[in-house]
């Protein structure tokens, strides 16, 4: 399967990616600038991510955790979500997602 990320310069990616992997692992594996200072914990919000409309029911909801996180963070929107809480299967073969504001690597 793969997934598609828009990074912050516009560009588009097709990462592969391995049933059961979190999308931020994905993401950070694949060398793309995402921050992901927690690891995947769901303590920081800096793997936050816009998820295409077309795909946001195609995915399980956010969890309280997920959306006390969500709730502390910058640039917020109806698509927003935290891409370690996103787990990869093959019904999301083609998930579409663009890096968002804050989860951009320092420096």
């Amino acid at each position: 399967m793969e997934i598609r990320v828009t990074d912050f310069a516009g560009e588009v990616h097709a990462l592969k990616a391995i049933d059961g992997w979190r999308v931020m692992e994905v993401i950070r594996d694949w060398g793309l600038p995402i921050k992901a200072e927690c690891g995947g914990a769901c303590a920081c919000g800096t793997c936050h991510v816009y998820v295409d409309p077309q795909w946001v029911d195609k995915l399980p909801p956010p969890t309280d955790e997920e959306m006390d996180q969500l709730d502390q963070i910058y640039a917020v929107q109806e698509n927003s979500r935290l891409s370690c809480q996103i787990l990869t299967a093959q019904e999301l073969d083609g998930l579409e997602l663009q890096l968002a504001p804050g989860s951009e690597v320092d420096g």
